[in-house]
Formats: C-alpha cells, sequence, structure tokens
C-alpha cells in the first residue's frame, strides 16, 4: 500500500524533508524508492558510488526519520543451504514526502472526498452525506484516547485556549480549499473534528462552529458548554 507523509505528525514531516535536504541521502532515498524490492547496504553503497560504511550511516538516518523500513532476510539469490545470516534490508517506508509552512492537510481532504463519492456511487446515497459519514469515521480513527488537544496539535489544528474555557484553532489544514469552497469544506472539517473528538473519549458536540476570518472555521466548547447528549 502506498503511504505519504499525512500520516506523520508536522514536526516529523517536516524534519523528514530536511533530511532529504542532503544530496547523498536525497539519493539514495530515490535508489531504494525506485528499486521494487529491498535493497542491501552493499547494493546501495555500488550503486551511488560510495564507501559501504557513508551509505550505511545515510540509510539508517533514513530509518530513523521514518522515510525507510528494515527488514531481516535472505535475499532470493542467495537462498538455501550455506546462505549465510539474513541481510539487512531497506524498502520505502514512504513514497512521498511532502510538508507545508504553515501545516496544510490537502492529501487528507482528497482523500474523504474520494471516499465519498466511492461510496454515494455504490451505496446510491447522496455525495455530501457520504462526505459527512467518511470524516467522521476517519476523525474518529485519528483521535488520541484522553487527549483530544494531542490530536488536535497532531492533526496541524493549532488549538489555543481562549477565555470562555475552550479552545481555538488557529490553523486550518485546509486552508486554501475552503477559501474556494467554504460550504462543502467547511462541512467536512467539522464532521471529522466530531470524529477526532469522539475518538479522543471527548463529547463530539464539543466542536462548534467559529465563523471568522484567520483561524478554523470550528472552535472547541469548554466541555460545560456543550449540550447534554
Amino acid at each position: 500500500m502506498e503511504m505519504n507523509t499525512s500520516g506523520l505528525s508536522w514536526t516529523k514531516r517536516i524534519a523528514a524533508v530536511a533530511t532529504l535536504g542532503d544530496e547523498h541521502r536525497r539519493r539514495i532515498y530515490e535508489y531504494v524508492l525506485g528499486a521494487g524490492e529491498a535493497v542491501s547496504r552493499d547494493e546501495a553503497a555500488g550503486a551511488m558510488d560510495l564507501p559501504r560504511s557513508t551509505a550505511s550511516f545515510h540509510l539508517d538516518r533514513l530509518v530513523r526519520e521514518g522515510i525507510l523500513r528494515v527488514e531481516f532476510r535472505k535475499p532470493a539469490h542467495k537462498a538455501g543451504p550455506g546462505s549465510g545470516r539474513p541481510s539487512k534490508l531497506y524498502s520505502p517506508d514512504l513514497q512521498e514526502v511532502g510538508a507545508s509552512v504553515p501545516d496544510r492537510n490537502y492529501d487528507l481532504a482528497g482523500h474523504l472526498m474520494a471516499e465519498a463519492i466511492s461510496r454515494s456511487t455504490s451505496e446510491g446515497v447522496p455525495v455530501g452525506a457520504a462526505l459527512l459519514d467518511v470524516a467522521e469515521d476517519q476523525g474518529r480513527e485519528s483521535g488520541k484516547p484522553d487527549d483530544l488537544l494531542g490530536a488536535l496539535k497532531e492533526l496541524g489544528y493549532v488549538p489555543s485556549a481562549d477565555q470562555s474555557g475552550g479552545y481555538r484553532l488557529l490553523n486550518c489544514p485546509f486552508h486554501r480549499l475552503s477559501q474556494e469552497h467554504e460550504d462543502v469544506v467547511c462541512t467536512m472539517n467539522g464532521a471529522f473534528l466530531r470524529g477526532v473528538a469522539s475518538g479522543s473519549g471527548s463529547r463530539a458536540d464539543c466542536v462548534v462552529p467559529d465563523p471568522g476570518t484567520g483561524h478554523c472555521c470550528a472552535r472547541i466548547a469548554a466541555m460545560e458548554d456543550s449540550a447534554e447528549s
């Protein structure tokens, strides 16, 4: 399954991009990405014309940053008796590496909309209703048990305590889309945030509208201000 950096926290995505600023690491990552199978340190060193120790250093740095992953097995051409110990092999853990400042998550928006269209087509439900269901389901999966603020921070919302006892969300991960398609994107965002709240052990109705510019279209109300279920 292909993966991108949308599943990583913003700070980790920034770190991943910064890591690839080194020419050797970027070339090694591109080599492993295009190899089609897990590669060894010797293979990477030979392909990049680098000393084995240098290739190993950069490969392991990419593993620490979550860009590559490691497995131990005998390469196919060394199978059978006397083939020795399993080799340390490297393969991509991320098919794409990207980050933005401030944090945006247009990949997530695209995934939610594509999944909603697919569900609408297969189940014969209005696409708007499907989008709400998909967004809320994904939000629940993105929650952190007993840590709503932690989940919101990792998702890029930048929660900031306000005078009402709740939290204003200073960043919109879908900012550019919301400027062009406000009704659709803000409705989707609200459903996603309600799912995040539920998945974090909070009540979904703590997510309330917060119209205006310069912040997210929703905020987190003080729990005592939310309606009883």
